[in-house]
């Protein structure tokens, strides 16, 4: 039984890729399991040709090599399955926030199909798992369920095992929120005044800035219009999908509203 009750599905996943870079890479490996308001559990697993070689280095962490997605199908030709099969569903993982989340989103945006993971709530196993006992996937397993992670780096056993790590985790937390939108605030906390996720653009007095490098504190608006380059150079690397699209919309002299707040520090 999950400890604690949707209020609706939940998707705890795991990727495997040919390396860390969403803009970059792509997905080699994609195990899930869908949990319904009713506890009961649906799998899914797609082996996916990326498209791209498979370096040395990545197939010595999961064993998966180009010969073996040789003839699999590759994400853009399973996307509509894949996204059938999230739905509206809420997002659970292991370090999910950080890689996988934002290399599933770029691989959906390639097969221009809108996923949406801004509006989904998340459950990061590691974040809770970090908070309280900063350790690996593997050590969660042993600490939270006492036992070993026989198939690490395996998508199918590692999806297990976060799923086992979240059941531990409750077990030993009675504390923890027992619903998602409590946990999701508790352990994803997302600064108001940044514009974007990851905090590259933030709000100063109503004005959206950059908020890294040579450029921290320029206005956004002041950048579209006398160092478009700056901006173009965002877009074209390797940031995540929401803050090249706020640069792509600046370009094109769009710009969100500024949100309803106390002026923010720079």
């Amino acid at each position: 039984m999950f400890p604690f009750k949707l209020d609706r599905p939940l998707i705890v996943f795991d990727i495997e890729a040919t390396g860390i870079s969403p803009r970059a890479d792509r997905i080699i490996e994609l195990a899930a399991i869908r949990i319904e308001t009713d506890n009961s559990e649906v799998k899914g697993y797609w082996l996916l040709n990326p498209g791209i070689p498979i370096p040395v280095e990545t197939t010595a962490i999961h064993g998966i090599t180009d010969e073996i997605v040789h003839d699999q199908p590759t994400f853009k030709d399973k996307a509509l399955e894949i996204l059938t099969f999230f739905g509206d569903a809420d997002l659970a993982g292991f370090n999910a926030g950080r890689f996988d989340i934002p290399m599933l989103a770029e691989e959906f945006t390639r097969a221009g199909i809108q996923f949406g993971a801004e509006s989904r709530r998340l459950l990061d196993a590691q974040r809770i798992f970090h908070t309280r006992e900063p350790r690996d996937l593997s050590a969660a397993l042993k600490f939270y369920c006492d036992c070993a992670h026989e198939d690490a780096h395996g998508a199918e056993a590692d999806v297990r095992a976060t799923l086992d790590v979240i059941i531990g985790q409750f077990k030993r937390y009675p504390d923890l929120p027992q619903d998602m939108d409590s946990l999701d605030k508790a352990f994803n906390p997302i600064d108001p005044f940044n514009a974007d996720r990851s905090g590259r653009l933030r709000w100063v007095d109503g004005e959206i800035t950059i908020n890294f490098g040579k450029k921290k504190g320029a206005k956004l608006s002041d950048l579209a219009k006398d160092d478009p380059g700056f901006l173009k150079w965002m877009v074209k690397n390797d940031f995540p999908q929401d803050t090249r699209t706020i640069c792509e919309n600046a370009l094109k002299g769009f710009f969100p509203d500024p949100p309803r707040m106390k002026a923010a520090k720079p």
